[in-house]
């Protein structure tokens, strides 16, 4: 049986270790072209295959609700980020796709914010971070 007490201070850690390193890498976008909702869009459309990702996909990434992906989305085709269609084999659903444009853009912000994921990261060695892969992964049910 897992001990509570140490659940619970486990669990605060965890939150407030996230809290604290999502703060601190949230700067990364200031002075952008790209908030980090939108980074975080075109991350999950960027890594499908032909750079389009069904709707409800990216919905799935996102830490925010559908209504408010839906609108980015169409803020993000406004700016030429990204182009919407209807899904050809779901009539209900839609597909996003990154533009040239979104694309460039997204490549050039992800290079300076990969290397600050990994200064922070830096005070874990490789087995301390294999560990916290595998420990978050299992957190949330993939293994």
């Amino acid at each position: 049986m897992t001990d509570r007490r140490l659940a619970v201070q486990a669990w605060e850690s965890l939150f407030r270790a996230q809290h604290e390193v999502f703060e601190e890498l949230r700067s990364d976008f200031e002075g952008t072209e790209l908030t980090q909702a939108e980074y975080d869009v075109l991350l999950t459309v960027t890594r499908a295959p032909e750079m389009t990702a069904r709707l409800r996909d990216v919905t799935g990434n996102m830490l925010i609700s559908q209504p408010s992906v839906s609108r980015l989305v169409e803020r993000m085709v406004a700016r030429g980020l990204l182009t919407k269609c209807a899904d050809p084999e779901d009539g209900r659903g839609s597909l996003v796709t990154a533009t040239e444009a979104g694309a460039v853009m997204f490549r050039r912000i992800a290079a300076a914010h990969g290397r600050s994921i990994a200064d922070r990261m830096a005070r874990l060695d490789d087995d301390e971070l294999a560990q916290l892969h595998a420990l978050t992964a299992k957190l949330r049910g993939e293994r």
